[in-house]
Formats: structure tokens, C-alpha cells, sequence
């Protein structure tokens, strides 16, 4: 079963409004055995492809998630990535930054953290905070102490066009990018965040500034719309991820990786004569050792 995830691509220069994309879909999986068996297949397939990836070294990849809390993030990346070798893969997940990062340009702890030629980095939320909760939160822009952090209209499509020749920079070195906005719907934050307040075992996900930021949700879905509208390109495109159902965007997910690491045709190295002889004489010297 191939999922079309074209419908779930953001097209360049594309105006989005979030109220048109669903955070729903009819499930992509009949049965719950089904999902399983899919998702297995997806995280075996993932596997081998990392393999050859991680030995071609000719690319990176990075993956960004960017959500409302509970969306799924972390999950999505534990069960997705389940398969991949940790010496392949990284995961940066960005707090509110130190003072040192404070002292750079918003991208500049980002860049640190990109993964090498065949390597596979996420980002657990990213850079994309600097014009999604910075801008609902216009006292952290304060707090950067940028020359032009009074003109909100110029900061935001300065910000825009940065990430833009961020992403535009890296394709042309080698690093591909795949964005995911995990779209969640207010009533379904409600039930989760309920989940974790009645479970024990799950109290500590919950944090009484997860509700003040649900206050925000307007603010946060205009952030969105204006984000997704202005940075998803041809070659750095955003999927909106429909969320309410994790296992429906966990398959999506895995699906929109597999095409892509599949698209950059990756392969094994190609052994010379001259290494092949080596190899063959180093076999012989075992064998007789």
C-alpha cells in the first residue's frame, strides 16, 4: 500500500489556511493489525535504505517537526525511527535558547547542529520557533536585542527570506529537508492533555504553561498559516500532517522519508579492481593465519 502524500505537500507559493487542511482523515488502515503490519514494513524498508545512505555519504537529511504541544512529535519520531541505527541519526529538540545562543543570529545554533553527508538529523521543533512562538511572544524578540526587533512587519519577512536561503543553501550542498506541521485540532489537544492529567504515568508530560499556550491557539494558527505560506519551496517542502490520529501521521511520516531518501538513489560504493585485488590478498593472508 503506497500512501499519495502529494495531498498532504504544501505547493510553493501555495496560501494556506489551516481551516481548509484536515486533522482528521478516513484511516489509512482498516484494522488495527493492519496499521501494524504497514508500519512495520515502513520502519524495515526505512532500515535497509539507512544502510545504504549512511554508506553513500553522498547526502544528508533533516527532518523538521514543528506542532502544537501534543501533537505527537516525540512519538511520531520513536515509532518512525524505531529502525534506524543511532550511528546514522541524530535528534536535536530546541529549548528556549542560552544566553550564549542569544548573543548569535536565530540560525546559528541550528547550523551547529545539521547532520553530516549521510547522516540522518531531526529537529524537535527548529529554527521555524523564531517566527512561530517568538511572534506570538513578542517579549523573547525583545529579549534577542536585534537592531530592526521593533518593526514587526520587516523583522517576520526578513526572517522568512533567511530560512529560505538557509534551506536553499543547504540543497545545494548536499542536505535535503522534509518539514512536518503536525495539524491538531483544538479539541483533540483537550483530550490529550486531559490523558495526561488522569494518568498517573503521564503527569509529568503535563506543564501548567502547556494550558497558557492553548490560550494562544488563534495567534498560533495565523503563525502557522503565515510560516507554511512563505518557506515551503520546491526543494524544502512542508507536509501538513493531519494528527488527530497518530497512526494515520505516523504512516504519512514514514512514507514522505522513505520516497525521499528513494529519490536520491542511494548506493553502496563502488569497489575498485585495484581494491577488490587488496581485499582478495587480505582474505588469503586471514585464511592461512
Amino acid at each position: 500500500m503506497k500512501i499519495p502524500i502529494k495531498r498532504y505537500r504544501v505547493a510553493e507559493d501555495c496560501k494556506v489556511n489551516l481551516k481548509k487542511w484536515p486533522t482528521r482523515i478516513k484511516p489509512l488502515c482498516q484494522t488495527k493489525a493492519r496499521y501494524h503490519d504497514l508500519l512495520r514494513d515502513h520502519i524495515e524498508h526505512l532500515s535497509k535504505l539507512q544502510r545504504v545512505f549512511y554508506a553513500d555519504g553522498e547526502h544528508a537529511l533533516l527532518i523538521i517537526f514543528q506542532a502544537m504541544d501534543a501533537a505527537g512529535k516525540d512519538s511520531a519520531i520513536q515509532h518512525v525511527m524505531s529502525g534506524v541505527n543511532p550511528q546514522g541519526c541524530q535528534v536535536f529538540s530546541f529549548k528556549h535558547p542560552s544566553a550564549e545562543e542569544l548573543q548569535h543570529d536565530f540560525l546559528w545554533r541550528s547550523a551547529r547542529a545539521l547532520p553530516e553527508r549521510g547522516r540522518i538529523g531531526i529537529f524537535n521543533r527548529s529554527y521555524y520557533e523564531e517566527v512561530l512562538i517568538v511572534r506570538v511572544h513578542k517579549e523573547i524578540l525583545a529579549a534577542e536585542r536585534i537592531p530592526e526587533g521593533k518593526n514587526d512587519d520587516r523583522i517576520w519577512k526578513h526572517r522568512y527570506q533567511s530560512i529560505r536561503d538557509f534551506e536553499q543553501h543547504l540543497y545545494r550542498n548536499g542536505t535535503r529537508i522534509i518539514k512536518f506541521f503536525l495539524h491538531l485540532s483544538k479539541d483533540e489537544q483537550r483530550k490529550r492533555f486531559l490523558k495526561r492529567i488522569d494518568n498517573p504515568e503521564k503527569n509529568w508530560k503535563f506543564s501548567p504553561d502547556d494550558l497558557k499556550e492553548r490560550g494562544f491557539w488563534k495567534e498560533y494558527m495565523c503563525a502557522y498559516e503565515e510560516c507554511l505560506t512563505a518557506t515551503s519551496t520546491e526543494h524544502s517542502p512542508w507536509f501538513i500532517v493531519p494528527a488527530d490520529d497518530k497512526a494515520d501521521a505516523r504512516l504519512i511520516i514514514s512514507q514522505v522519508i522513505l520516497e525521499t531518501i528513494e529519490s536520491l538513489k542511494p548506493q553502496y560504493p563502488k569497489v575498485s579492481d585495484e581494491r577488490r585485488k587488496e581485499l582478495h590478498d587480505i582474505r588469503q593472508r586471514l585464511v592461512k593465519s
